[in-house]
Formats: structure tokens, sequence, C-alpha cells
């Protein structure tokens, strides 16, 4: 659906702030969505973020500042993000002796397990971009990353 239907508005400034409110619009339709898939799983896409990052340093811990420098959404709260899957039992959080702030996380084998089954339908959230080609999405990831300079 073209941006001018989709927010029922018929002109915009110029190019650019068309490009900029149809990244922001696209941005919300994605989150939308990710937001309905997870959810079957009591998780939101924050926090598969997290658990993926963990596998990928499974079987080695990380600390809670390293994992919010890998996260896709650098506003979250890292700390309580991490709180709530050690309450769902997805990771194990050791805290540092000497330095209580120093908390390091790991994946545990309920983590590992919820994500194998998320990885069987994980090709949902990626059919999202169903409509273009693999070379119109290699395209997109060029002017994205560029457009972040």
């Amino acid at each position: 659906m073209r941006l001018e239907e989709a927010i029922n508005q018929k002109q915009f400034k110029n190019e650019y702030h068309k490009g900029f409110l149809n990244i922001i619009y696209t941005s919300k339709w994605i989150e939308s969505y990710q937001k309905d898939f997870f959810s079957k799983y009591d998780l939101t896409s924050q926090q598969y973020n997290v658990l993926r990052i963990l596998r990928g340093q499974h079987p080695e811990a990380i600390t809670v500042s390293y994992l919010k420098e890998r996260m896709i959404d650098k506003m979250c709260d890292a700390s309580r993000m991490v709180d709530r899957l050690k309450a769902k039992k997805l990771i194990k959080k050791q805290v540092n002796k000497l330095d209580r702030r120093a908390a390091s996380v790991a994946i545990n084998e309920d983590g590992l397990n919820l994500l194998k089954l998320i990885d069987k339908e994980i090709d949902n959230i990626e059919s999202i971009l169903k409509n273009l080609t693999e070379e119109e999405v290699s395209t997109l990831n060029k002017l994205l990353d560029k457009a972040r300079g």
C-alpha cells in the first residue's frame, strides 16, 4: 500500500519528507507485526533480540553492558530486560561480587529450546518483505545503511 493511502495524505512537502515519514510508518508497521508474532511466545521483540544475542555467545556469559551494545533497540533498559528473562527462566544471571553493576548473563536450556521453536517460524517475520525481490532487498539494505551515514 502506498504511503499516501495508508495515512490518507495527498501530497508531501518534498520527497525527503515523504521518505522520512515512509521509514517511520514502515518501522511502526513492522513493530506491530513483530508484536503479534512474538506474543505467541510471551516475548517482546527486544527480549527475542536479547535471547538471540545470548545464543550467539553460548556457552559463554556476557556482561549486561556488552549486551546493550549489541542490541538493536538502544533505548530499551537492558538490565530490566535481563531481569524479565530471568523471571521467565530463560537465562542465567550472575552478579559480580566486587561490582554489583557488572552482572553476567547467559542463555539456559529453556531459552535455547524456545529459540529452536521460534526458529521454525521466524521466516514468517522475514516474509514481511515478500513483495520485494532479493535484489531489491539488497538495494534497500544499502540505501538504509547509506541514510544512517
